[in-house]
């Protein structure tokens, strides 16, 4: 098992058995992602050194224009694709095996969980996992303590209230707050224009 058939596995949707090759995978990649994670919250860093540990982290370069403000959490980093203009505050948590895409000028408030894997729900499958990746769009901003749920797209000038918690698909340019989140109303802006 390497890193492209552990991608192909989850990109296909498909579980991930407690046990099984890519389930041994997926813990021998987060040692390696804890350990870039580790050093990223250790001390001070430039944002320059910030990217180059997040360039280690996903496996790809991140765009100069990337900020993301420590500490971060991030558990695989391997399936993390970060667009320009990101902004990551302080004490967000990515759970990416199953895949986080976060587009262009995309604000994630401090605080904020997206998680990618859901548990089996019978007791004696429950180390099983189902990768669902998330998808937030151009110019998504999430408040401070949002959790993004498995499975769930954003779409483009999104904006998600603070504390919400994320359980279904948002439509682009909407605003959406509460738990579970709910639409409010539109932003009034087109994202696709800016």
């Amino acid at each position: 098992m390497d890193l492209q058939d552990f991608l192909a596995h989850v990109g296909r949707g498909s579980v991930i058995e407690g046990g099984s090759a890519e389930h041994a995978f997926m813990h021998r990649a987060a040692q390696d992602a804890l350990r870039v994670v580790a050093e990223l919250n250790s001390g001070y860093r430039t944002p320059e050194e910030v990217r180059a540990l997040l360039t280690r982290l996903t496996g790809q370069t991140v765009d100069e224009s990337v900020t993301l403000f420590p500490p971060f959490y991030c558990e695989f980093g391997k399936n993390l694709r970060l667009g320009a203009d990101v902004f990551i505050n302080m004490g967000c948590r990515f759970q990416d095996a199953g895949g986080i895409t976060i587009g262009d000028g995309t604000l994630i408030g401090h605080g904020s969980t997206i998680v990618t894997l859901d548990h089996a729900v019978d007791p004696a499958r429950r180390a099983d996992m189902t990768p669902a990746p998330v998808v937030l769009g151009r110019r998504v901003w999430l408040g401070a303590s949002v959790t993004v749920v498995p499975g769930v797209t954003i779409g483009d000038g999104a904006i998600v209230g603070a504390g919400a918690v994320v359980t279904k698909d948002v439509l682009p340019n909407t605003i959406v707050a509460g738990i579970p989140a709910r639409p409010i109303r539109t932003t009034g802006f087109d994202a696709s224009e800016v």
